[in-house]
């Protein structure tokens, strides 16, 4: 058996852990892993401009397919500038193994050039981050960041000198075998029959439910048929629940709207199915309150518990539905469906009323056009601030599409790379990054990416040259919009320029044909679209708890945004209510 080197047998056993791709940018102490890569045809080095984008495709490779993704950089400046997209994958639960590579061994601990510390610096944003100081030490080391990458559902980090990658692997080297998937978990039959209990005894029940109900939707609709309950959801939940869902009471929170926030507070029991939701100031704290999520430390972190149950939510439900008596009585559960529709036609005009006229064009129109242009199957992927605001009241999520973004870490900048993660997997599938001018231009060199490797993503450029979360945040504070304008370029000459296809957009009516005309485009494709920079948002509850430290608005000069055909839902669902 011929020899092999360390970064050789390192890439090996990425291979067996069922990595395809490593995300990065090429470096000297990088140089043994990227040849042995070279040479191996089961994996592929993907060149990014930055590795901040390295780590957002990674990240979102993972978050697309539940399985393990890479990305690498090269010592000292290289591997820091992984780091924020690190502690998003690792805070939105993606398993990331990310390899940090190292000065050369025998200069640690003397301030070398380029020296840094990995295995510390990366420890915040990860489950396990270790260093290897010898060639013997790294297939036990790889592995075990490899489980806890998988088993934890989170980042890993493996610092490797580059001299030590380069040398001779041991020729009995210890590995093991891979766990590539984690097992479900079912809470034990005390607590089942405790919650039980609970629903029993209680006449108004709400869900609320996060992104711990994926795969679970059958189960929650079953489950809400069987005790009447509304449904509401957060952000990361509203793709895996709002769809064919007859109880949908919309999105609580800063970026909420229709009836969730009523739903929750006016119950008796309120059950939060898999969500970490953080703003606790949209959550009760004079209802019963019981807390379904298969990661044990998240449960109780943001509000008291009555009871807290560590399972899966499909297994949990599973179990559980069986045991709890048939409710009867729709009464509260109609009203919210009510309380729902007539929230949405209150605001859903603000994007029909003349937009063919608005000039600059609506955000909300954009949005709402986006929505139906785009295929059934598509991924979305949306930046950090009022992207987050349209994507999360225009897109219709349907089973088949897919929307991520920085949801739980808030970064600027994450759509475009996030989307060369998505793309990479399925090239024949649509991808399309809802970007904002001041995210976009943050990491714009990776748009060269997609001209590289002919990736077929679409971005749609909300530009409104301003950073329009932020002017936000000033007005709440009471202070005047400083430092938030920006002079933009024409962005589709740009990517005219760098040999995509490029089309600016200033008027509602050409809004139709250039998304049409993009999407028809076999590579990548930009549409730079000028948007209104006054159309902000706010949410259906405002307190002067929610205000602090977060961008709301002040009513009179707000538009308080359509919600797509997201009213066409709620009026459906207002035919399941009997007839008296």
């Amino acid at each position: 058996m011929a020899k092999q080197t360390v970064a050789e047998q390192f890439v090996n056993i990425l291979v067996r852990a069922g990595v395809q791709r490593l995300y990065g940018v090429v470096g000297d102490s990088l140089n043994p892993v990227v040849d042995a890569i070279r040479r191996n045809s089961a994996i592929d080095w993907i060149q990014v401009r930055h590795e901040e984008v390295a780590a957002f495709a990674a990240g979102a490779e993972a978050q697309l397919t539940g399985k393990l993704a890479a990305c690498a950089g090269s010592c000292g400046p290289g591997n820091l500038h992984l780091i924020n997209g690190l502690y998003d994958a690792h805070r939105s639960m993606a398993p990331v193994l990310a390899l940090a590579s190292h000065i050369p061994s025998s200069e640690i601990g003397t301030s070398y050039f380029q020296e840094t510390h990995p295995d510390r610096l990366f420890a915040e944003c990860s489950h396990y981050s270790e260093l290897i100081s010898s060639p013997r030490q790294m297939p036990r080391v790889l592995q075990t960041a490899i489980q806890h990458a998988i088993g934890q559902s989170g980042v890993s980090v493996v610092s490797l000198p580059g001299d030590i990658a380069a040398e001779q692997a041991p020729d009995r080297a210890i590995e093991h075998a891979l766990v590539t998937a984690r097992p479900s978990v079912r809470p034990g039959d005390a607590e089942i029959d405790r919650l039980a209990r609970m629903i029993d005894e209680a006449d108004k029940i709400t869900l609320f439910c996060g992104s711990g109900t994926a795969g679970a939707h059958a189960e929650v609709m079953e489950f809400a048929e069987r005790v009447k309950s509304p449904v509401g959801h957060a952000l990361r939940g509203k793709e895996w629940i709002q769809y064919d869902n007859p109880y949908d009471v919309g999105m609580s929170g800063l970026l909420g709207y229709g009836a969730a926030y009523e739903a929750t507070h006016g119950c008796d029991l309120l059950i939060m199915l898999g969500t970490d939701f953080p703003y606790n100031a949209f959550l009760p704290d004079d209802v019963k309150i019981v807390q379904v999520d298969v990661r044990p430390e998240h449960l109780g972190r943001r509000s008291k518990l009555d009871l807290a149950v560590w399972g899966d939510v499909r297994e949990t439900l599973r179990c559980l539905t069986p045991r709890v008596q048939v409710k009867n009585d729709r009464r509260f559960l109609d009203r919210m469906l009510k309380k729902h529709a007539d929230a949405l036609e209150g605001v859903v005009s603000a994007y029909t009323r003349k937009v063919e006229k608005h000039v600059p064009i609506h955000p909300e129109y954009v949005a709402s056009v986006l929505d139906e242009e785009a295929a059934d199957d598509a991924v979305f992927t949306v930046d950090t601030g009022m992207c987050n605001v349209w994507a999360a009241r225009y897109l219709t999520p349907n089973g088949r599409r897919r929307v991520i973004g920085s949801f739980t870490h808030g970064s600027m900048a994450n759509a475009l790379p996030q989307a060369i993660g998505a793309q990479f997997i399925d090239r024949d599938r649509q991808v399309v990054s809802m970007s904002g001018d001041g995210g976009f231009t943050m990491l714009m060199g990776d748009f060269l990416t997609l001209v590289q490797y002919d990736l077929p993503v679409k971005v749609v450029l909300f530009n409104n040259s301003s950073l329009g979360m932020v002017e936000l945040e000033m007005l709440v504070a009471g202070l005047p919009s400083y430092g938030t304008t920006n002079r933009n370029p024409d962005f589709a000459a740009i990517a005219r320029a760098a040999g995509a296809h490029g089309v600016r957009v200033e008027k509602p009516r050409q809004l139709r044909g250039a998304l049409h005309d993009a999407f028809k485009h076999k590579g990548p494709a930009l549409v730079d679209i000028v948007t209104d920079p006054n159309a902000l948002s706010i949410p259906p509850k405002i307190s002067a708890e929610m205000v602090s430290g977060f961008a709301l608005s002040a009513g009179k000069i707000v538009l308080d945004g359509g919600v797509g055909r997201m009213l066409q839902m709620a009026r459906s669902n207002l035919r399941n209510i009997p007839r008296m």
